[in-house]
């Protein structure tokens, strides 16, 4: 099985809440919440696959990212490489353009929401971002 490489955003907005949505029921890891991102197509840059997932998901037009980690982890169904990236700033309205939920919460609140596990060092690591972050919810 091979792994899928996934571009994901942790979107913070101007207060440092962070943006979240929930997968569709009929998906892999269905109903639970993830971080805005998708899979990185073929001679795709991991900066062009995240400009796009998050325009084509969510609406927004991305400006000055970082990386944060990457997490390889194996469901058994499923391989999934997690490349993950803050995005400090961004134009547009988020906004489900797949008809799937979303919410701005505060890093501190991310443990009250069920993500897939491969989600958890990602929220580990949100948690430890300094500056506007650090210490909300």
């Amino acid at each position: 099985m091979s792994w899928v490489h996934v571009a994901v955003g942790v979107v913070l907005d101007e207060s440092g809440r962070v943006l979240i949505s929930r997968r569709a029921g009929d998906s892999h890891q269905g109903g639970l919440w993830e971080f805005p991102g998708g899979k990185v197509e073929a001679g795709e840059t991991l900066e062009r696959a995240l400009a796009r997932e998050l325009r084509e998901e969510v609406g927004i037009h991305i400006g000055r990212t970082s990386p944060l980690l990457q997490v390889r982890h194996d469901y058994g169904d499923k391989r999934v490489l997690l490349d993950v990236h803050v995005v400090w700033d961004f134009t547009g309205e988020a906004r489900g353009l797949e008809a799937q939920p979303l919410a701005w919460i505060a890093p501190g609140e991310l443990d009250r929401y069920p993500f897939p596990a491969a989600n958890v060092p990602i929220i580990g690591a949100i948690k430890a971002l300094p500056g506007e972050t650090a210490g909300l919810g």
